[in-house]
């Protein structure tokens, strides 16, 4: 059995009874149709579906345990990545759903077919990509199942290469489709060891490699463009994970601290993933994947007896390995890009203070002599520790300070890295195990920028207590 034990979690009281009075409100917005017989316009459910009591106290008990939750769009999250939607967003995908279209075909949703349509045009643009194949998907970790099926298609005895800081989908993936996956080792930054992958590439037998922009680990950004010229030397594809960093992409070039060449190279590469579930300001189940070449849509080809019949125009099923899809977070994501709109101006205001909240943090643990980074920070987020001599006792001090951080209201992440990695990266610590714990924060939302030095405060004043 697992020593890790379950941390109490609960939102205010006052939010609790918020959530259920919003759920009674919403009640009679439940549907467009006069005949469901759900709610009246005065409010009243109408008894041929439930009796009305019934219905409120199912309301209420969801309020209660829906209060079992960590208060993911407070400002004092600063830990896993999650925050709220944007209110468009929510609201746009609300009124979709009350409708409820599939999007895998044009008769099953016609309009919100177009519009995920628009929008993927638009993060093609984003990423300079001049012609593409994409659409959306209902997670990062599908987006990359089919940038690894396509590769397959092409080349189905090829290896998969991705780095040892890439995300697991990876590998579990290449097992789902019997590919084979060698993992690349990371540099002392958390980056893919570019030396090392170009060994592996002379001996051949390749057919993809995965880059990563945006580990979700410490947020590390592989050198997509030496990892390109790579690929194009063996002529071997190369996917990039952009899941959590590819709206970064908005931003690329202002700081001199980040490299923006493996952002540049994103409109060569051969495919991406960039989940708006996390910097698009979506609900979960948005991702999306873009290929270079549209002519990877023939990989896809499949019939159907009684689904294509409505149009000549390409429907969204016949380039998706996806099936039923909700055509709500298509309505969502078209919403928002229009009102926050996908620019350097828009959303890359927000990512910009994000970016500078992050560093902030960064800049103040940095200075304190109760903490350490793990790495300088490139996206937005942070890892740190306190500052102890081994292995054990900081991953000791880490997990009492998750706790206490909590006590005190704020709720933070933790990480679980290599101790020698940790050493060969800087730190000067003994490793008496192999592993240490330290803490992570994903900084981003754009008002983190307005409690970060009030975060580092609390963090040392935690850690003085442990060190």
């Amino acid at each position: 059995m697992s020593d890790v034990q379950q941390q109490a979690v609960a939102l205010d009281p006052e939010l609790v009874e918020a959530i259920i009075a919003r759920a009674q409100q919403l009640l009679p917005f439940g549907s467009l149709w006069p005949d469901a017989g759900l709610a009246t316009a005065e409010g009243r459910v109408t008894p041929d579906i439930e009796d009305e009591a019934e219905v409120r106290s199912a309301l209420d008990e969801l309020g209660r345990r829906l209060g079992e939750m960590y208060p993911y769009g407070d400002v004092k999250y600063i830990g896993q990545i999650l925050k709220a939607p944007h209110p468009v967003a929510w609201a746009a995908n609300a009124v979709t759903t009350l409708i409820n279209p599939n999007n895998h075909a044009l008769d099953g949703g016609p309009a919100t077919a177009h519009l995920e349509k628009e929008v993927m045009a638009e993060l093609a643009c984003m990423f300079g990509m001049t012609q593409h194949l994409g659409h959306l998907t209902s997670s990062g970790t599908i987006a990359n199942l089919e940038a690894l099926f396509v590769a397959r298609e092409l080349a189905p005895d090829g290896v998969v290469l991705s780095s040892e800081a890439a995300h697991y989908t990876h590998k579990r993936m290449c097992a789902l489709l019997r590919m084979g996956h060698e993992t690349v080792p990371q540099d002392e930054l958390g980056r893919m060891d570019v030396d090392a992958l170009e060994q592996r590439l002379a001996q051949g037998g390749v057919s993809l490699v995965v880059a990563t922009l945006g580990t979700t680990s410490l947020g590390a950004i592989d050198p997509v463009h030496r990892i390109l010229e790579l690929c194009r030397k063996h002529d071997v594809r190369l996917h990039v994970d952009a899941a959590y960093g590819g709206f970064h992409t908005l931003i690329a070039g202002d700081d001199p601290a980040v490299d923006p060449a493996p952002f540049a190279a994103l409109s060569q590469v051969d495919s991406i993933v960039v989940d708006p579930h996390k910097h698009g300001l979506q609900s979960f189940g948005c991702g999306s994947v873009l290929f270079k070449d549209p002519a990877v849509g023939r990989l896809y080809l499949h019939d159907s007896p009684y689904t294509y019949f409505t149009s000549d125009e390409l429907h969204l099923g016949e380039i998706s390995l996806e099936c039923s899809r909700s055509g709500a977070p298509a309505a969502a994501f078209w919403a928002t890009a229009r009102v926050v709109g996908l620019t350097p101006d828009g959303l890359g205001g927000q990512l910009r203070r994000s970016r500078a909240a992050a560093k902030r943090i960064a800049a103040g643990f940095e200075r304190g002599a109760r903490s350490r980074l793990v790495v300088e920070p490139e996206l937005d987020i942070v890892c740190y520790y306190p500052a102890l001599n081994t292995a054990s006792e900081i991953s000791g001090a880490s997990d009492r300070a998750f706790d206490e951080l909590a006590e005190r209201g704020w709720h933070v992440a933790k990480l679980t890295v290599d101790a020698e990695w940790l050493r060969a990266s800087g730190a000067d610590i003994v490793a008496d195990s192999e592993t240490v714990t330290v803490l992570r924060s994903c900084v981003m939302k754009p008002e983190h920028l307005e409690i970060a030095d009030e975060f580092v405060d609390v963090v040392d004043d935690v850690f003085g207590q442990l060190v």
